[in-house]
């Protein structure tokens, strides 16, 4: 059986939050980030930037848009509810990929934190969620800036 700290250093390893996401991207050393969920959740919103492989396509289209399988690559669903992400780098790392992770929470704590959000009509952000983030004061004001 494995210990605790084992089990957490393992799952710290192969798992990210919103927040910690954001940071690496704004410092230049984000990983690449894939979106699992169907083309009407995409076109709902996305991450800025992330890759849009349906998980029922992924095994066929990783090696061609994921070619480096040592890259850093972050998977994500819907949120705590969905398990696609977990399908998805499950699928990615019996395929080789050595550096997959499951972004906590998906796409809904992504937007609940008030982070950026991509669709066909640009970027939004939401307030931030007080049950999931700190919510400032001058969010509004920072937003219309």
């Amino acid at each position: 059986m494995i210990g605790a700290h084992a089990f957490f250093a393992a799952k710290l390893a192969h798992e990210i939050d919103a927040a910690d996401l954001a940071a690496a991207r704004s410092s230049g050393s984000g990983p690449i980030v894939v979106d699992t969920r169907s083309a009407a959740a995409w076109d709902q919103g996305h991450l800025p930037g992330a890759l849009h492989i349906p998980g029922g396509e992924l095994s066929a289209r990783a090696a061609s848009e994921l070619p480096d399988r040592d890259a850093d690559i972050v998977v994500y669903c819907w949120g705590p509810g969905c398990n696609g992400a977990t399908k998805a780098a499950f699928t990615l790392s019996g395929m080789g990929y050595r550096r997959v992770r499951e972004l906590i929470g998906g796409f809904e704590y992504w937007a609940r934190e008030g982070l950026s959000v991509a669709t066909a009509h640009g970027r939004t952000r939401r307030a931030p969620d007080s049950l999931t983030a700190v919510a400032p004061t001058d969010f509004t004001a920072r937003v219309q800036a």
